[in-house]
């Protein structure tokens, strides 16, 4: 047989979990088709002596639904071994969108997930309204394999119109999502996603409409795919993780269908309170419930300035603060009143909040002005230390001074790596959760799957080569539903990453100015993927793109086609 591809001599990591082996790889038609030593002609052959071949990898957890619009490439996932993505997360979608709603659906995803308004306004080319027309306009168009969730607060827009933010649906209108649902699922979406976080506002300050439906309108939407015996579904409550972690086990026992929520992580606002959810994750699977927490093996450093800055968003004060202009920031932080306030919650406040209070991991980046550059690198703790000062005067006094430009970074969440270790290792978490597309300025998690293999891997010894794949590629094909994805096995479909163990890794991120709009994000390369195969065709070789676009809609298991 003449082949396509052959990749020769490289370890094989098959994701399994099984023990690697040397051996060749070799695709025809788009699918693996041998294993092992394969002597036969071939179009293209890879020396892959000293390299790991595995399956792609599925970024579970992003929010490319614009980006993927103008760039196929989904960077800068591509550039980490990301062969699959999965999107729509959290309740947020771009369809279904009936004329005059576009820019409310785009406003939902600007401010939640912190991408520029400019950027979406101007990347966005709206040729769909239904979720099976979005579906279709992707498709042909694509790098990356790419799966769709419907989100809820989307389909309650398109079934409420501005009411889907203030109130209840009636009877009838939930009838009317669960039938968008129904054909979204019927078109080949991948699941149904929803969001209860009271943080989640739209730019006018009020709640993104899945935060507002009671639990007995999700249980009546997630009955939809019991109906169609197929696809997945997405939770969020990460003011309520154990509240969300049992509802997540009700919804996989009520409609038989898996269930991903948000998520099993070390947060230093709450820092033992992984083990309670893993716990309850364990819990839940003992009983039956195939509910998966998702977990990352990022340590989530927030960059921001307080122009754009969303780390503050759960503390009422500073809520309304947050979302003026910054003539109105700049107001509201040298008044004394506001400013006592904001200090009752930031600094001596014990309620729980997603910002941590640990002025000691809040460092100074970027100063603006040359007499300040002395502080970068210190924590704003520590200036406030040696100045004899209070920590919020100190941090206030600094962004005032500077016009809101100063550049800030905070660890949050896992920073703790013993906690981390354990969870990336449990067997009933999946790893994933970069939010790539997402965020764009603050943070870049494109790299979650190069940290693993790099960092968590070869660096701490903490899982296994073999482990780590398997968690990258077959399990989460496995969970949603992608079965002829995530192994190497003949007659499955050749994604396939090849990379050196020895140097894989996720670079510092680098600020760009790429989007439309002339905005700016966050790139992140990596080290040590050299080749990256997309329904057996070489997608990126040495971390440069080629010209072909193999990626495809990954439809759900009930998807019948035209």
């Amino acid at each position: 047989m003449a082949y396509d591809v052959v990749i020769k001599g490289g370890r094989i990591v098959d994701g399994s979990g099984g023990p690697s082996f040397t051996g060749d790889v070799a695709v025809k038609d788009g699918r693996i088709v041998e294993i092992g030593r394969v002597s036969g002609a071939a179009s293209r052959v890879i020396d892959a002596d000293g390299l790991a071949v595995s399956p792609g990898f599925i970024d579970n957890h992003t929010h490319y639904d614009a980006q993927i619009t103008w760039d196929p490439l989904c960077t800068s996932s591509c550039y980490h071994g990301v062969t699959t993505v999965v999107m729509g997360h959290c309740g947020l979608a771009l369809a279904p969108a009936r004329d005059g709603d576009q820019d409310v659906l785009a406003q939902m995803l600007s401010r939640i997930e912190a991408i520029p308004i400019e950027a979406l306004r101007a990347g966005i080319r709206w040729n769909w309204e239904t979720i099976p027309q979005y579906l279709d306009a992707l498709e042909g168009k694509l790098g990356l394999n790419t799966a769709v969730m419907i989100g809820h607060s989307a389909v309650r827009r398109w079934a409420m119109g501005p009411a889907a933010s203030e109130r209840d649906a009636t009877p009838d209108e939930i009838a009317a999502m669960r039938q968008v649902v129904r054909e979204g699922m019927a078109a080949g979406a991948i699941g149904f996603s929803t969001n209860q976080n009271p943080n989640h506002l739209d730019f006018q300050g009020r709640p993104v409409p899945s935060v507002i439906a009671p639990e007995s309108e999700i249980f009546e939407l997630a009955d939809a795919l019991a109906d169609v015996g197929a696809g997945v579904i997405q939770t969020s409550q990460p003011r309520a993780l154990e509240k969300n972690a049992r509802m997540s086990q009700a919804l996989a026992e009520r409609t038989g269908r898996p269930v991903v929520w948000l998520s099993v992580q070390q947060r230093w606002s709450d820092p033992d309170g992984w083990r309670r959810q893993l716990n309850l994750a364990e819990e839940g699977f003992r009983a039956g419930a195939r509910a998966y927490p998702l977990s990352s093996p990022r340590r989530n450093n927030t960059r921001f300035n307080m122009k754009n800055c969303q780390v503050f968003d759960g503390l009422p004060a500073w809520r309304p603060v947050m979302l003026g202009t910054p003539e109105q920031k700049l107001a509201a932080f040298r008044d004394p009143a506001v400013r006592a306030k904001l200090h009752e919650e930031s600094v001596t406040g014990t309620f729980e909040t997603t910002f941590s209070r640990r002025w000691d991991m809040l460092f100074v980046t970027v100063p603006k002005l040359a007499k300040n550059q002395g502080l970068a690198g210190k924590s704003i703790a520590q200036i406030a230390a040696a100045r004899g000062a209070d920590v919020l005067d100190v941090f206030l006094d600094l962004a005032v001074e500077e016009n809101l430009e100063t550049g800030f970074e905070i660890n949050l969440i896992n920073g703790d790596e013993a906690a981390v270790a354990t969870f990336l290792n449990s067997p009933y978490t999946l790893i994933g959760l970069s939010d790539a597309g997402a965020h764009v300025i603050f943070d870049a998690g494109y790299g979650f799957c190069t940290r693993l293999l790099g960092f968590w891997s070869r660096e701490k010894g903490v899982i296994s080569l073999e482990a780590a794949v398997r968690k990258l590629t077959f399990m989460n094909a496995q969970f949603y539903g992608f079965t002829d994805r995530g192994l190497l096995q003949p007659g499955f479909k050749a994604d396939i990453a090849v990379f050196d163990p020895a140097t894989v890794g996720a670079r510092e991120p680098q600020l760009v100015r790429d989007l439309p709009g002339d905005c700016e994000r966050l790139e992140q390369r990596a080290d040590g993927v050299e080749y990256t195969l997309v329904n057996g065709q070489l997608l990126m070789e040495h971390g440069r793109a080629t010209e072909a676009l193999p990626g495809a809609v990954l439809r759900n298991a009930a998807y019948k086609g035209v």
